[in-house]
């Protein structure tokens, strides 16, 4: 076991590990640590607690210090900096007639480097960017192609539910998201509604999957035959969430419909498979990628 905290950068971003070494930290201390980026300003969200050695990347890098008043000031000077790099960077974009979209600026905390995050729709050259950038910040300059989904991250916005993204607000990393999950979920596979303000599948979508999975297991498909308390009968309708079913009686030429609880029944016979909803297959594919 090895002793940690965990810090992190951005307000819904990922979460690392220091070595607190013998400091003793609360949440919502700020701290100085040394990163692969260099030396940077944290905040920490988890305090002193024990973990697995298969939990954290080797090496475990220590915390330097507790922010004092002074990195408190200097975290936001770079704040304002980031703006106006921001300003500069969309006019050297405009210069060089580049067809990229420029979606965020950061500093490093020792302003050693600035990234400049962007999105675009193929490779970019963007060398000469990066000279003209370097000539007027007079330091190293790291240009970064992100994706649709890190765009919504860091722009934030108001999902379709009117609440603020998910992503922007606290999700710490992406989690995967299938057209699978879905189906499963009996959502309508219209790529309208079951996508986010990034154009991809909702993240929404994999917090109830687990439920549904275990549900899954134990209800019977449509189409299957089941023995019900009222005699034998054909799956109709399920509802997952409910754990009833619709099933037809048979009853000779009569719609004999009722409703049943999932332990009720008992499967005579399931089915493999069923037809599948009329959908934009090559839509839907590309909401995953």
């Amino acid at each position: 076991m090895v002793k940690v905290i965990g810090v992190r950068f951005k307000k819904a971003g990922k979460t690392y590990y220091f070595d607190p070494d013998e400091l003793i930290i609360d949440t919502n201390i700020n701290v100085i640590v040394e990163t692969a980026r260099g030396i940077e300003f944290g905040e920490v969200v988890i305090t002193n607690r024990e973990v697995s050695d298969e939990e954290i990347v080797a090496p475990l890098k220590k915390v330097m210090r507790i922010a004092t008043e002074e990195d408190t000031r200097h975290a936001e000077d770079n704040k304002k900096k980031q703006k106006e790099a921001f300003v500069t960077c969309l006019q050297k974009i405009k210069d060089n007639n580049l067809d990229m979209k420029l979606i965020d600026v950061e500093y490093t905390f020792d302003n050693n480097k600035i990234l400049f995050y962007f999105t675009a729709d193929g490779r970019i050259d963007f060398r000469e960017l990066v000279k003209d950038l370097a000539a007027v910040f007079k330091t190293r300059i790291e240009l970064r192609q992100i994706g649709v989904r890190d765009e919504a991250k860091m722009m934030g916005g108001i999902g379709v539910c009117g609440r603020v993204l998910c992503c922007s607000s606290y999700l710490g990393e992406f989690q995967p998201v299938s057209i699978k999950m879905a189906k499963e979920q009996g959502l309508s596979l219209n790529p309208t509604k079951i996508s986010g303000a990034c154009g991809r599948l909702m993240c929404c979508l994999k917090y109830e999957q687990d439920a549904y999975e275990q549900i899954i297991k134990l209800a019977p498909k449509i189409g299957a035959i089941v023995d019900t308390p009222d005699g034998q009968g054909v799956v109709m309708e399920t509802s997952l969430l409910k754990e009833i079913i619709k099933v037809k009686l048979d009853k000779g030429n009569e719609a004999d419909l009722r409703i049943f609880k999932m332990s009720e029944v008992k499967v005579i016979k399931d089915v493999t498979s069923h037809d599948e909803p009329d959908v934009d297959s090559e839509a839907l594919k590309e909401l995953e990628d």
